[in-house]
């Protein structure tokens, strides 16, 4: 970092990248409360109203890496300044569409903002003091979860209270506003990749694997596991990926550097990632559906969307309040120890809610341990992968390892349909997940952030010189201390 870096523009450039990461993470809730309703509003069926939510899904897990790396290679600013355009345009279409064509458009624009999050992560590496490096990642990072936790009951709120489009008239407000806080806040950083190709054929690789892939996840519900439509795009998945991956490792110039991903620190990181993502999202999927299920049905708290929003909202409020926290002790311990403790902290919301899950209160309490347990997890992450590549692949690392608790985050919203759509009670003529689907779905996140822990106990620890930030002008990572050995 450069030296002169004034104190108050830091605190403005962590403001700024906070505020756009919690931006981007609302426009994936935004559209939550209004599921039930989409048919009717954009007249059209309910699967055709699913890729609303499934298109900003994919273009979004898509754009990520490549939108890292483009900021490794043009300036993480630019690349910035240009996430926030599809933002706004995404929203205004939103707001104007009164069919579904234009609604899947809009939002898969809107997707397209969630690369500011791994952008917003790498920038601090290059900007902000070595003493704020860990309270500075912890809070950024934890931001897609903050704006998720309180995204819902504001979004709620409008949806209830005041017509539709008024959602994505906000958005669109918040978007501009961020763009305007990027321009004045952030500073102008030269990249370290500057000179580098950019690998298009990896991008278009990687691109269509993931559709494929997140497709036959997203979808293979309503389109049955074993029909031909999802066994098909999980086949060409592996082929497209593999493809990928022997592209890669031969080409100059990567879009992702595998050799890189596969060193055990960094790949370890990444696996402990899809499991924290898994268990942060089982969560966020069975609370609220806990929280509105009818209260005749012996186990559901009768809340409306809006209710179940604001005793959610608390978890998203301490997210935030423990972010810093978790960077004070990866300074103290280091970023391996701070996401074996936010694994842990998942596990045990997760155990607390086999005794609570009976009470919104108790409900909200689960909430707040495993959110609590995130925000030290999603901080952590990035500053194990920052402390293990090179300056000039930060961005396009942290795209990837965002990328990774993405998958994982799909793969639990899968897993955990199917469970409740397995296990049934029929009430009434109408067939609802029952109360051990429930359980069993919290156990499976219980014991994901069990595994997710027992994996970051064995990343090995960082072995860099202590030069090396000083040597490229940027701050390092925060390193590990020689206890974790």
């Amino acid at each position: 970092m450069n030296a002169t870096q004034p104190t108050s523009r830091t605190g403005g450039v962590v403001a700024t990248l906070a505020l756009a990461g919690i931006t981007a993470a609302i426009m994936q809730t935004l559209v939550t409360p209004l599921i039930a309703e989409l048919p009717q509003i954009l007249d059209t069926s309910s699967s055709n109203a699913s890729w609303v939510i499934t298109a900003t899904l994919v273009v979004g897990a898509v754009c990520v890496p490549v939108f890292g790396r483009l900021g490794d290679l043009v300036g993480k600013r630019r690349m910035l300044l240009f996430c926030a355009v599809p933002l706004v345009i995404g929203s205004v279409v939103c707001a104007l569409a009164s069919s579904v064509v234009p609604m899947i458009v809009g939002r898969c624009l809107q997707g397209m903002g969630m690369g500011m999050v791994p952008l917003g992560i790498a920038l601090l590496r290059d900007v902000v003091p070595q003493e704020k490096l860990s309270s500075s990642i912890a809070l950024v990072s934890a931001s897609m979860g903050i704006g998720g936790g309180l995204g819902l009951p504001i979004a709620a709120a409008i949806a209830q209270y005041a017509d539709w489009r008024v959602l994505f008239w906000g958005s669109a407000a918040l978007a501009v506003a961020i763009g305007v806080m990027i321009w004045a806040f952030i500073p102008d950083v030269p990249p370290a990749a500057k000179g580098q190709r950019f690998d298009l054929p990896g991008a278009l690789g990687l691109g269509a694997g993931l559709v494929c892939l997140l497709l036959a996840v997203s979808k293979g519900g309503d389109w049955g596991w074993t029909s031909g439509t999802t066994l098909g795009l999980f086949g060409a998945a592996v082929v497209l990926l593999l493809a990928w991956g022997f592209w890669e490792i031969r080409t100059t110039d990567p879009l992702i550097d595998l050799r890189t991903t596969a060193r055990p620190r960094v790949l370890l990181t990444n696996v402990a990632s899809v499991f924290v993502g898994f268990g942060m999202y089982a969560g966020m999927l069975i609370t609220p559906q806990l929280l509105q299920f009818p209260e005749e049905t012996g186990y559901g708290l009768g809340q409306s969307m809006l209710a179940a929003g604001l005793w959610m909202a608390p978890g998203g409020i301490m997210m935030m309040i423990v972010s810093p926290l978790g960077g004070m002790l990866t300074n103290a311990r280091g970023p391996k120890f701070t996401l074996v403790c936010g694994a842990l902290v998942i596990a045990a919301g997760y155990g607390l809610s086999m005794g609570l899950m009976g009470t919104a209160w108790g409900l909200m309490l689960v909430t707040i341990v495993i959110n609590s347990g995130v925000g030290l997890a999603y901080g952590a992450m990035p500053a194990l992968i920052m402390g293990s590549v090179p300056v000039a692949e930060t961005a396009a690392a942290n795209g990837f390892n965002t990328l990774m608790r993405s998958l994982g985050t799909s793969v639990g919203a899968a897993v955990i349909g199917v469970i409740l759509s397995q296990m049934t009670v029929t009430m009434g003529g109408h067939e609802l997940a029952s109360e051990d689907g429930f359980r069993t779905g919290l156990l499976v996140g219980c014991g994901l952030a069990v595994i997710a822990a027992a994996i970051a106990a064995v990343i090995p620890a960082a072995r860099r010189a202590a030069g090396a930030g000083a040597a490229t002008g940027t701050a390092p990572a925060p390193k590990e201390p020689a206890l974790e050995g």
